[in-house]
Formats: C-alpha cells, sequence, structure tokens
C-alpha cells in the first residue's frame, strides 16, 4: 500500500455526515485526499457529481485518480448487490482496495437479522424482536470534525453515457435531459444536476431534504417529550396536513440524511427516563416499532431478493387472482412491467384510482396529495391500498405498488412491497374482511372535512354532512354549493359550476364481492412459488365466474402474449378494524406462510439500474420530488 491512501467515498443512501460507518471507514485509512459532502468542514470538499454509471466510470477513475481504496456503505436490495458485486469485481482487477462491510441503513444489517432468524425472512414484528435479542442496534457515530482536500479531480476520458431506456422519469419530463452534455456538469464544477437539466417539471411537493433539516426536525421531536413517548401511529390523524400528525422522518431515512440509529438512540434515552416510562407506548405502535416494521421489511427482502417485490415465485405472498395481473419474463421469472387488462373496468377504476376520480372524496383526496407532495399518512396509505385490493377494485396489489413507487419521496422498494402485501393480505396480515370504509374512517379524525376541502376543493362548499358522501346531497343544493355530481372526471360544466364524480361503484356490494373472493383464494391456498401459480393450472381450482381472470387454462401472462381475452398495458359504517392491525401486528404474521405459528404443508431490476446514471462520488441519480 502506497504511504499515503487515495481514497473514493462513494455516496448511494447514505447522504449525511453524522453516523456514518462506511465514511469512518474512509476516514479511518487516513487518506490524501477523500470526496465528501458537507463544504463547510472543508471549502474544497463537497458532494462531486460524475455523470455516467459507476460500473463504467469507477474503472476510469481509479486510473485517473490513482485510487487505492474505494469505499461505501452497504446495501442489500437486489439491485444494489448486483452492482456492488460488478463494482468490486472491476475494483480488483484495477487493485483497489474495497471496505464495503458497514451497514446503516437500517438498526441492524438486514442479513445478519435473516441469520438470527434462523435464515428465514422476517414476517412479523415478534420474529424481528426475537432476532434482534441476538444482535444490537450500533450506537451512533459522531460527524468528523475535518475532511482533507478532494486533490486533483481532472478528467482525461471519454464520457460512456448510460442507456436511457426504461426512462422511469420521463412522465415526469415537460424539458430535454441535458444532465449528460459533460461529465463533469456545464460548469464543470461536478454539481448536482438542476431540475431544468433534468428536464424535470419544477416540484409540487413543499417536502425538502437535506441532513440540516433531518437533524432540525428531530431535535423539535425530541424536545417535545410528551409527543415522543406517547407516540402510537394507529391514534395519529390520517386527515391532518398543514402540519402532518407524524415525523416525516421517512424521506430522509430514504436519502439517508438521517440515520435510523440516531434517532433510535435518541428516542430511546426520551422514553427510558424515570418520569416517562409509565405513559410510554409499546411496541410496535411506537416510534421503536416503526423503525422495526423497516427493519422487518429490509430483512423479508434481504432472504427472498427480487421475488419479494412480486407474488409470482414469491414462497411468502398468497396467489389470489387479481384484476390486471402482472406480465411475466418467463427466463428470469420477474415481472416486465407490464400487465393484461383482464377487465376493462377494472382498468378503468384503476385509473380512476389513481388520478383521484373514483368518486368516494376521502379517496379521491389522499391520492391528489400523493401526487400533488408525494407523501400520504400511513394510515392514508392503508386505506387506499384497501380501496384498491382487497376493499373495492379487487386489482393486483402490485399495480398500486408501482403507483406509489412513482410518486413517493420515500419510497424503498421492500417497505412499499411489504406494506402493499400487507394491505392486499398475501403476506404479513390475513384478517382480509377488515375494510376500511370510505365514508366512515375519515369521519373519526376529520368531521368537518377540512382535509377533503383542500385537495378536493370543488367541494369546498359542500357541508360536512355530505362531505364524504357528496352524491347524497340534491341536485338543487349541489347547484347551490357549486358542485355537479356527475360522470367520472371533475371539471367545469359552465355557469359557475364545478363537476365532480359519481361514485364509480356501490362500496357496500363491492366490499361483499371481494370478501368472497378473498375467502375463496385462502380457500385454494395457493402461494406465488406453487407450480400450479407458474403453469397457470391454478384456474381449474377457481370457478369461471369467480372474482378475477379465473376463466379457461392457460398460464401466466408472459411478455408479448395476452390472454384470450386481455390486452397488453405498460405499468409504467362498516367495520374499520385495520387502522388497528399495528397493535395487532406481533403474532399476525402466524396467519400467512413464515409467520410465527407452524407454517403450512426484470422491471425491478430494469428500473432500479437507471438509478446509476450518474456516479455520484458519491450517489446514483434517485427521482426528484415532483410527483
Amino acid at each position: 500500500m502506497s504511504p499515503k491512501a487515495r481514497v473514493i467515498y462513494w455516496f448511494r443512501t447514505d447522504l449525511r455526515l453524522h453516523d456514518s460507518p462506511a465514511l469512518h471507514a474512509a476516514l479511518d485509512l487516513k487518506p490524501e485526499y477523500v470526496s465528501a459532502s458537507i463544504s463547510k468542514l472543508n471549502k474544497k470538499s463537497k458532494l462531486f457529481v460524475i455523470r455516467e454509471a459507476p460500473q463504467t466510470v469507477l474503472p476510469k477513475l481509479f486510473k485517473a485518480w490513482k485510487i487505492t481504496h474505494l469505499v461505501f456503505e452497504r446495501d442489500t436490495d437486489p439491485y444494489a448487490k448486483e452492482r456492488d458485486a460488478k463494482v468490486i469485481d472491476l475494483a480488483r482487477e484495477a487493485g483497489v482496495e474495497v471496505v464495503s462491510t458497514r451497514h446503516g441503513r437500517t438498526l441492524y444489517d438486514p442479513d445478519e437479522l435473516v441469520k438470527a432468524n434462523g435464515g428465514k425472512p422476517t414476517m412479523s414484528i415478534s420474529q424481528v424482536q426475537h432476532a434482534a435479542d441476538k444482535l444490537t442496534v450500533p450506537k451512533p457515530l459522531e460527524s468528523p470534525k475535518s475532511l482533507p482536500d478532494p486533490g486533483d479531480l481532472s478528467l482525461d476520458f471519454e464520457q460512456t453515457q448510460p442507456p436511457q431506456e426504461p426512462d422511469i422519469n420521463s412522465i415526469q419530463r415537460d424539458g430535454e435531459e441535458r444532465s449528460y452534455a459533460s461529465l463533469s456538469g456545464t460548469d464543470n464544477d461536478f454539481a448536482v444536476p438542476t431540475m431544468s437539466e433534468l428536464g424535470l417539471k419544477p416540484a409540487s411537493t413543499q417536502h425538502r431534504g437535506g441532513e440540516t433539516r433531518a437533524l432540525a426536525a428531530l431535535e423539535s421531536l425530541i424536545a417535545n417529550e410528551h409527543y415522543t413517548v406517547t407516540f402510537s401511529k394507529p391514534e395519529t390523524a390520517p386527515t391532518a396536513f398543514s402540519p402532518q400528525s407524524t415525523t416525516l422522518f421517512s424521506p430522509h431515512h430514504h436519502f439517508g440524511s438521517l440515520s435510523v440509529r440516531l434517532l433510535y438512540w435518541r428516542v430511546q434515552d426520551v422514553i427510558s427516563k424515570k418520569e416517562n416510562k409509565s405513559k410510554a407506548s409499546q411496541i410496535p405502535t411506537n416510534l421503536i416499532g416503526q423503525l422495526l416494521f423497516r427493519d422487518m421489511y429490509f430483512a423479508a427482502q434481504a432472504a427472498l431478493g427480487y421475488s419479494f417485490a412480486q407474488t409470482y415465485n414469491n414462497p411468502r405472498t398468497r396467489f389470489v387472482p387479481w384484476h390486471l395481473p402482472s406480465k411475466i419474463d418467463p427466463e428470469t421469472n420477474l415481472v416486465t412491467g407490464s400487465y393484461t387488462i383482464d377487465s376493462q373496468q377494472a382498468e378503468t377504476w384503476f385509473q380512476r384510482w389513481k388520478f383521484g376520480r373514483t368518486g368516494f372524496p376521502w379517496i379521491d383526496a389522499v391520492m391528489r396529495q400523493l401526487r400533488q407532495e408525494g407523501w400520504i399518512h400511513h394510515l392514508g396509505r392503508h386505506a387506499v391500498a384497501c380501496f384498491l385490493t382487497r376493499g373495492g377494485c379487487y386489482i393486483d396489489w402490485e399495480r398500486g405498488a408501482e403507483v406509489f413507487e412513482e410518486w413517493l419521496i420515500d419510497h424503498e422498494t421492500s417497505c412499499n412491497s411489504g406494506n402493499w402485501q400487507w394491505l392486499s393480505c398475501t403476506a404479513f396480515y390475513a384478517q382480509f374482511y377488515r375494510c376500511y370504509s370510505p365514508v366512515a374512517f375519515p369521519k373519526k379524525t376529520d368531521p368537518e372535512g377540512e382535509f377533503v376541502k383542500h385537495f378536493v376543493p370543488e367541494l369546498k362548499e359542500y357541508p360536512k354532512k355530505y362531505m364524504y358522501e357528496p352524491w347524497r346531497a340534491s341536485i338543487a343544493d349541489q347547484k347551490k354549493w357549486g358542485c355537479l355530481i356527475k360522470g367520472e372526471e371533475s371539471g367545469e360544466e359552465g355557469a359557475g359550476l364545478k363537476t365532480y364524480p359519481k361514485p364509480m361503484f356501490d362500496f357496500n356490494e363491492r366490499r361483499g364481492i371481494c370478501i368472497e373472493g378473498m375467502k375463496n383464494a385462502y380457500h385454494v391456498g395457493l402461494y406465488g412459488d406453487d407450480p400450479r401459480v407458474k403453469d397457470g393450472t391454478w384456474r381449474q381450482l377457481f370457478d369461471d365466474k369467480a372474482e378475477g381472470p379465473t376463466e379457461g387454462t392457460k398460464g401466466p401472462t408472459v411478455e408479448g402474449q395476452t390472454n384470450s381475452d386481455g390486452q397488453d398495458v405498460d405499468a409504467d359504517e362498516m367495520d374499520m378494524g385495520v387502522d388497528e392491525d399495528e397493535a395487532e401486528a406481533e403474532h399476525q404474521g402466524g396467519e400467512n406462510r413464515g409467520g410465527d405459528s407452524t407454517p403450512r404443508g426484470g422491471k425491478r431490476k430494469r428500473g432500479q439500474g437507471t438509478l446509476d446514471g450518474h456516479f455520484v462520488s458519491p450517489s446514483p441519480r434517485k427521482k426528484r420530488e415532483r410527483a
């Protein structure tokens, strides 16, 4: 090894200096130069973005900058594992030592959590807790006090532009993508690409990121001891929006601007005070429980890989013959990003759900908030997910997960897929008969309908009696309040009147149909890895008239084919108990395969690959905040 190490520190999902184990490992090498992210520690240092994919640019940088070490935080996402394995091989070929054993994205290393769970995916909070008894949550590390100069950053090689397809952000663009004009940016200053350079529309969300904001928000939380100690997720209001009723830390955890371990220990310090112990809320509904849910999903994905984010070939997810099923690549057994329209009505319902035009104001308000802000409350996510799947439309949860992936600023494949499986009762949770009412549930926390008035402004003049059921108002009253309930769209009627759509179905009727469908699917008892799911003979187990595409005996739809009655499409006063299920979550996993009781007897790869369009010395390019 040379007398002085020459180090590249590669930021990916850890955009911070506090509690960064991998960054500490880089600085422990006592490097001559190191790239870093905060210029206030060293005015010559900052986040350097090199506009090329890491798989092609790193070998060039190793040579051009005479690199001895490459350091990055370990990532257990399946795409990241493949990418990092390739980069490690390239580094070895170049004689560069790789340091990638440190984790900091979760409380526990997901692979270690799986190992402590007997090598199995974590399918319940109790499994996470029992496995965690064998592990520890490391104390957070302090931010470094100083950073070396970056050194010579000259680039004497040609740029290799990464493939632009599939472009997962194309729907968000209204201009030309110009971020690859040069390796080091328009002004050769290694700057982060601007929204204009990326051709993206202006951000519609008011939420902003960064480590400084994240740490300030954490201090505000800790200063409010009562909130911190008594926090219980199911008791927070999904209808609160200015401000929201929860911490909104999830986007910071996604980008790494706030360490989950720092949050964990700061909260533990507060609730462990003698005067707070008796009134503290408990796992799984408290703040610590929320972090454990996150770890549960990360570990489940670490154990199952790509198959965790789909039903097909997933041994832990129940098979349900949903409408609009995903198409499968027969060579990889992975979803392709396309789906089959087995029912035109289901496709219409899906599009109305996605864009907030269902005719149910609570559902539409939540979906419009998601599209505008890129974030919605945990219970709002539950309500719209239940409505799309087992509580109304009977549409494949993978369709909903794709919409959330497109619009959420806190999107994690593991958490998103896990939550959709939970709410569709295909994994983690099984009480499918417990559904959210789109009328009664929001009244619990917002009887005046202020949330709906804000996000569905065409109804702002309606009184609270009709806020969640505007179709019950007389035509005369609808005109008086300036909005007619008609058709399938929101718009202008003329004469100063607006329109809001009628409900797209009778909710009580659809809820009953969905419950019968779920009963049938549970009775059949198939999981995603069952041979009958793979070869299509599952249809023989369902009556042709059952809900979903159950007719005939043909196999699963594969890329480039359709079912006999389907089309191809690219994906790019009721019981309200679901809002309480976190309190029941400790043992609910036992009702699905892999839970606590004795068990019963491409698109993802391609989409994640596009995240590496820019090598950031750090991080790969992320989808911007605009929804």
